[in-house]
């Protein structure tokens, strides 16, 4: 029996033996066949590529070594490149993520990376920005050919500084745009003062400023609702000038008083000189908003300019409530110093606005504004009849908006206006 078994193991062995052989030889055989066919796809393709010229064994070519720092100068610039990316990605996703709710004063989009910090000196910080204000206006008049043309309403330069102690700071505002009504240095330079709020509740202001000349004349320009000022503000406002102002802040009262030189746009000297004051009462100032916002207000101008008295008294109210707001403000003038110039023409106007905020970002509004140019002429009035758009993608500091204007002149033929615009503060 153990013989039987001895010799069965042999004859297994030799017979695994065999067949491992047999294996290894077919697969050798199946190599070299492929081996074969791959050679000669290689040939007939360099055949095809180098016309029929074959070099076989050829030497390649030697590739210089990689140096330590060639390899540090790529990962440098590689470096470079990660962290610019990096960074302009950042910023891009901060501005998506940024929000911006306030409508009520402006504002910038990159406040914190354009604010430079001092640890030592005079100033505590820098903030510079800039806005930029621009619109499609597009006029069709009754009988005329339509005008199209694109206008840049403001482009603004901004440095905003804060005296170490925070009590006092200071404004540089430059409007590099051409003004075809006045030399370039004349409206250059806007706002340049300094303010100090050491008094509690009041903010005393010395230098160019934009004076309490009415209401919507005394407002930024960069949180108007439409794209043009009121007629009343465009003519007996809308003018900044170098003077000493007052300015209180309470519950239930606010004032803006100051004394100035009836110079405009810096073209003379101490002409002469003007009082502005305005007042305003606020009734529901302790109510915590319970009952909405209600202010009413007036004021008066007073001045001379080379022998030529002018005065313009005004008047507003206005009420906010949730989604909901309107004013009112009404001019009269026995002469003006504002933005249409000196004048001893008497003339008046008035304004009533309604808005309504249908989300946070959108708003509807719509005006009516007439204005008297000359009360000694009859039949020249001219009354404008405003409806607007308004979004607010980042508050103030990105926003759209569209006018569309119907302008009736008694002395004139009516037009309309579509106005297209964009805000912008960086």
């Amino acid at each position: 029996m153990k013989k039987i078994l001895f010799i069965f193991i042999l004859v297994f062995l030799n017979t695994h033996t065999v067949l491992a052989n047999e294996l290894a030889q077919q697969e050798e055989e199946v190599r070299l066949k492929f081996d074969n066919t791959f050679s000669k796809q290689v040939i007939n393709d360099a055949k095809h590529i180098d016309e029929n010229k074959i070099v076989l064994n050829e030497k390649l070519p030697e590739i210089p070594p990689i140096q330590p720092q060639q390899i540090l100068e790529d990962s440098n610039s590689l470096s470079t490149h990660s962290r610019f990316y990096n960074g302009l990605s950042q910023t891009a996703h901060n501005l998506y993520n940024l929000q911006i709710e306030q409508t009520n004063s402006p504002s910038s989009l990159f406040k914190e990376p354009l604010t430079k910090h001092f640890e030592s000196g005079p100033l505590e910080s820098l903030h510079t920005w800039a806005v930029v204000q621009t619109n499609f206006d597009t006029t069709i008049p009754d009988g005329d050919d339509t005008d199209t043309k694109f206008n840049v309403g403001l482009i603004n330069v901004l440095f905003d500084g804060q005296f170490r102690g925070g009590k006092e700071n200071f404004r540089l505002m430059l409007d590099p745009t051409h003004n075809h009504n006045h030399p370039f240095l004349q409206q250059f330079v806007q706002d340049a003062y300094i303010e100090s709020h050491r008094i509690p509740h009041h903010t005393i202001l010395v230098g160019n400023s934009r004076p309490g000349v009415g209401y919507e004349g005394a407002q930024s320009p960069y949180t108007l609702p439409f794209v043009n000022r009121s007629q009343i503000s465009r003519n007996l406002a809308n003018v900044r000038k170098v003077g000493l102002r007052v300015k209180g802040d309470y519950s239930l009262v606010d004032y803006d008083f100051g004394g100035y030189s009836s110079d405009t746009f810096f073209s003379e000297f101490m002409p002469g000189v003007e009082f502005d004051g305005w007042i305003n009462l606020k009734p529901l100032g302790k109510t915590d908003g319970r009952y909405g916002k209600l202010v009413t207000g007036g004021g008066i101008v007073s001045g001379v300019r080379n022998s030529i008295d002018y005065f313009v008294g005004g008047a507003y109210i206005g009420y906010e409530y949730k989604k909901f707001w309107t004013r009112m403000e009404y001019a009269t003038s026995d002469g003006s110093n504002g933005g249409s110039g000196l004048t001893t023409k008497r003339r008046q106007g008035w304004y009533v606005t309604l808005g309504y905020h249908i989300t946070k970002k959108l708003e509807i509004l719509a005006r009516y504004d007439e204005f008297d140019p000359d009360k000694t002429i009859s039949d020249n009035n001219q009354r404008e009849y405003t409806a607007g758009i308004n979004y607010y993608i980042k508050g103030q500091a990105l926003k759209l908006i569209l006018n569309y204007i119907y302008c009736q002149n008694d002395s004139k033929p009516d037009s309309h206006r579509i106005l297209v615009g964009a805000q912008l503060a960086l």
